[in-house]
């Protein structure tokens, strides 16, 4: 994974970039810390669209470009609506916030966010909505929501108290404030703190690690454990049943079988 600089990043709201199977999507609006306004979400949405939809992607990463992972809803472009088309606030939550959510966290592929500096809001929870979760040393989390007076929203009421569990969830959420590196490892929010400079490094090796494993063992794995949260022993028993058959008759499958018995190391296409 390679960050485009600030200063020299190419145009556009939104970049993809691909290397050996990682799909590595950008939001590049530094100015603006990577905030979200119309055209930024709709490029983000196309993206992911396209990265879920696409054979050759083995694992997605998500990061930004400049001092900001995301900092959630555009507000200048939030203000300029309210005045003027208010309905169009309202109905970016369902045409593009919880789209981009199910994407991130059902695609059937791993999802890594690569926090490159602080994520709130929207932002944040696009960050908990992967499967990972690399934060640079002078990153952090803000659960802005309540600070402008709004509920929260992309799956936060989802993803929060699975992470870090109800109570803290809604302790977070009532009082914003930014949640620093160290603190975000100590509550689970987190994967990794890394230093700054190795930020890119550590999430290009992880990821192509991912990339070079067995795909859909993985999208079954993130499937099974989201549907087991909202689900009982016995469906979600039935769920990990249907896919063990899944991924049993999977190319991978046969392939680790056979790298097993020969005594070698197996090598995973993705099928």
């Amino acid at each position: 994974m390679s960050q485009p600089d600030a200063s020299t990043a190419p145009q556009g709201p939104v970049l993809v970039t691909h290397s050996e199977g990682v799909c590595t999507v950008t939001l590049n609006r530094p100015d603006a810390m990577n905030s979200l306004d119309v055209a930024t979400k709709e490029a983000l949405l196309g993206a992911l669209q396209g990265a879920a939809a696409d054979e050759s992607v083995r694992c997605v990463v998500l990061t930004g470009t400049g001092r900001a992972f995301c900092v959630g809803q555009d507000l200048n472009e939030h203000v300029a609506l309210l005045a003027e088309d208010p309905q169009q606030l309202w109905t970016t939550v369902a045409r593009h916030y919880n789209p981009v959510v199910e994407l991130l966290a059902t695609m059937d592929k791993p999802v890594i966010a690569a926090l490159n500096g602080v994520a709130a809001g929207a932002g944040a929870a696009f960050a908990f909505a992967a499967d990972l979760r690399y934060v640079a040393a002078s990153a952090g989390f803000n659960l802005a929501f309540t600070g402008i007076a709004l509920s929260c929203d992309s799956g936060t009421s989802w993803t929060l108290p699975r992470l870090v569990g109800a109570a803290k969830a809604k302790e977070l959420l009532y009082f914003p404030r930014t949640i620093d590196a160290q603190e975000c490892l100590a509550l689970g929010l987190a994967t990794e703190v890394v230093p700054d400079e190795e930020l890119a490094g550590k999430v290009a090796e992880v990821a192509h690690t991912l990339a070079a494993g067995p795909t859909l063992a993985y999208g079954a794995v993130r499937r099974a454990v989201n549907f087991s949260a909202g689900h009982p022993l016995t469906e979600s028993l039935d769920y990990e049943d249907q896919q063990m058959t899944r991924t049993g008759t999977s190319e991978d499958h046969r392939a680790a079988v056979a790298a097993f018995l020969a005594k070698e190391k197996p090598r995973f296409s993705g099928r």
